[in-house]
């Protein structure tokens, strides 16, 4: 028994140094996203600045956080965002409302009919 409790502190202590190892992550001040109209086939680069608006197509998009992960850790970036579509003239209905991973789109999948929209990177000074 007091060997299976000096298992469980040892791995608890791992534990514990391997999450604080990792490093802070690094905030961006724009946001790379590609965005691809399914009925043209044409796939189109936007850059986004954190806190603005940006309006494609039928899309009203806005984001909020990009973050990235240091160099010397495994590339991946976060984008908080917020997506609208356009009904009517000045009429929107949010679509999408989270966060979006570089690495896995699946994760929080933008569903649309007409656009699929990822990241590509968060820029950062």
């Amino acid at each position: 028994m007091k060997n299976g409790i000096l298992k469980f502190f040892f791995y608890l202590i791992i534990l514990i140094y391997s999450f604080s190892s990792f490093a802070d992550l690094i905030e961006g001040y724009a946001v790379n996203l590609q965005i691809l109209d399914k009925i043209t086939t044409q796939i189109n680069n936007i850059e986004i600045d954190v806190n603005k608006t940006h309006e494609f197509g039928t899309l009203k998009i806005i984001v909020y956080h990009c973050y990235k992960r240091p160099p010397e850790e495994i590339p991946e970036d976060f984008v908080l965002l917020r997506i609208f579509d356009t009904l009517k003239e000045n009429e929107f209905k949010k679509i999408f409302q989270g966060w979006m991973i570089s690495s896995s789109p699946s994760a929080t999948p933008f569903e649309h009919p007409i656009y699929d929209l990822w990241i590509k990177e968060c820029k950062i000074n």
